[in-house]
């Protein structure tokens, strides 16, 4: 390979199939406080954003950063609670990661989640020993779709965006993706693999998937 190439990925429904939990813990969390939130508001308002954010614009109002420090602590610790049984890695990725590793292939991660979630992700999945880059909703301003987290990841892997490749569930982590230049392979988890197709590359998981390979075809000249 001439050129480096970093791969970066997100967290929820990337690295894990978590989704689905969070959605029951949402709704566990927002029943609590009086909200009712649609399947499509979970998609537009709530997947792939900080909890500053998606928490804020549910309740409608400003708050301290004491109140969205402990809501959004709250609203994480009934999905840890919830998930800590049955956590396991999207299928194919152990074996993705150490094909990435084996070639000295740089990546990172670059989640919306908050660190204690990243934490008990890396513990529980046992591929704490694949990542030292690291950025989660504490590094960012400005969360998905703005493209502040993928910039600051590649900076911090010292590449150009336009050398990375990012995997991506949510529409909005997509956009974040797109906008900060990089070459993006959807992971249908949450949405399906049409509503992916704007992507470079959409999987429904990492079976079968070469590093090397996916290298070539998304940095063919």
């Amino acid at each position: 390979m001439e050129k480096i190439v970093a791969v970066i990925f997100d967290m929820d429904g990337v690295i894990i199939d978590s989704n689905p939990t969070h959605k029951i813990a949402l709704q566990q969390f927002c029943h609590k406080y009086g909200f009712h939130l649609t399947d499509e508001e979970l998609l537009s308002r709530v997947y792939g954003r900080t909890n500053n954010e998606w928490i804020t614009n549910l309740f409608g109002r400003e708050l301290t950063d004491r109140e969205l420090n402990d809501l959004g602590e709250e609203k994480e610790m009934i999905f840890r609670e919830l998930y800590k049984g049955t956590i396991k890695p999207l299928d194919g990725l152990q074996s993705f990661l150490e094909q990435l590793d084996a070639h000295d292939i740089p990546r990172a991660i670059g989640t919306s989640a908050p660190r204690s979630n990243v934490d008990f992700v890396l513990k529980h999945t046992g591929l704490e020993k694949f990542f030292t880059i690291i950025l989660d909703q504490s590094d960012v301003k400005h969360g998905k779709p703005d493209p502040e987290i993928y910039l600051k990841v590649a900076a911090r892997l010292k590449l150009p965006p336009a050398q990375c490749i990012v995997f991506e569930d949510s529409l909005s982590g997509i956009i974040s993706a797109q906008k900060a230049g990089t070459r993006v392979v959807g992971v249908a988890t949450t949405h399906t693999l049409r509503e992916l197709s704007h992507t470079n590359l959409a999987i429904k998981d990492f079976v079968g998937l070469d590093p090397l390979t996916l290298i070539g075809s998304l940095f063919r000249e």
